[in-house]
């Protein structure tokens, strides 16, 4: 099948590796315009775009993809089908339409929950039991179109957005081949979605990943779980960031414990960790990464310094 490709991050990756593996030929990338990254700024393509040149196939790099100059591109690739991965735009009916069967999306929920930018980290956040892959027939509307097959992953306890992001990421080409595979054969039947029981899964930025320590310490440890890698979720410590990861549930200590704030640091040593109290419970955090420098074990950070019982994260 001639296959036009749009993705951006490295989610999308594993799709368009299965993609060439099996023997589709992808006539060509669509890819977000190269950004400035790391501390120089350098402006560095896109996870998709390099791999794509590596393989020899035209990248097409708008800023916004549409317009008529940019249809008459992609009409001379001439696709069967688009599939798209995390591209990062929201694509209009000229777009989707233009390959004779239409246009797939490989997306990381259950649809329709979880529909928008960021489902594997709301997956986590809102205590999710199970996530999964959708690929849809896409449409004009978020996430709106009809379900041509899902894949159900669980969510264990001590997992985070990275590596859920990356299972994920994985399932989704596995989905996308055998959705394929049926489509060939005419084996699919779209299923509409149920609008009614549509939920959202809106970016999450640095307000999102601010901690909440009012909140009970299991839904604190889910939004910790969910920043994890990135944006990382954050609180303030003398006025400074203070980023945790790897949390785990406790009971708070009986040394005044049950009457501290949410966010007093309840125990502060290499031995006992860093322990902080929530609303109900308190949580063990194992890593963190101070301002300014890199993620480390909550150990080594204490042994060097760090909070004292009784200090408050806020």
């Amino acid at each position: 099948m001639r296959i036009l490709f749009w993705g951006t991050p490295d989610f999308a990756l594993p799709s368009l590796r299965a993609l060439m593996g099996e023997g589709h030929e992808v006539v060509g990338v669509v890819t977000r315009p190269d950004r400035p990254a790391g501390r120089g700024r350098t402006l560095t393509p896109s996870p998709v775009r390099t791999v794509a040149e590596e393989e020899g196939i035209p990248v097409l790099t708008p800023e916004r993809p549409r317009g008529e100059a940019f249809l008459a591109e992609l009409r001379a690739l001439e696709p069967e089908l688009s599939v798209v991965v995390a591209y990062g735009h929201i694509l209009d009916a000229s777009v989707l339409d233009l390959p004779r069967l239409g246009s797939v999306n490989v997306h990381a929920s259950l649809l329709p929950e979880l529909r928008g930018a960021a489902p594997v980290n709301w997956a986590l956040i809102r205590g999710r039991g199970e996530t999964g892959v959708t690929i849809m027939q896409m449409t004009e509307g978020l996430d709106a179109g009809p379900i041509l097959l899902q894949r159900r992953l669980p969510i264990e306890p001590g997992d985070s957005a990275g590596g859920l992001y990356l299972r994920l990421s994985e399932l989704g080409a596995e989905a996308l081949i055998e959705a394929l595979a049926l489509m060939e054969i005419g084996g699919l039947e779209p299923m509409e979605q149920n609008h009614d029981l549509a939920t959202y899964a809106p970016k999450v930025d640095r307000e999102t990943a601010r901690i909440r320590w009012g909140w009970p310490a299991r839904q604190v440890a889910n939004q910790i779980r969910g920043m994890d890698p990135v944006p990382g979720a954050w609180s303030l410590l003398d006025g400074e960031p203070l980023k945790l990861f790897r949390p785990r549930v406790v009971e708070a200590p009986e040394d005044g414990g049950t009457e501290s704030l949410p966010g007093t640091v309840l125990r502060a040593d290499p031995e006992a960790g860093l322990v902080v109290r929530t609303r109900e419970g308190a949580l063990r955090l194992d890593e963190v990464q101070p301002a300014g420098k890199r993620r480390m074990p909550a150990p080594a950070w204490l042994r060097g310094g760090g909070p004292s019982p009784g200090d408050r994260l806020v």
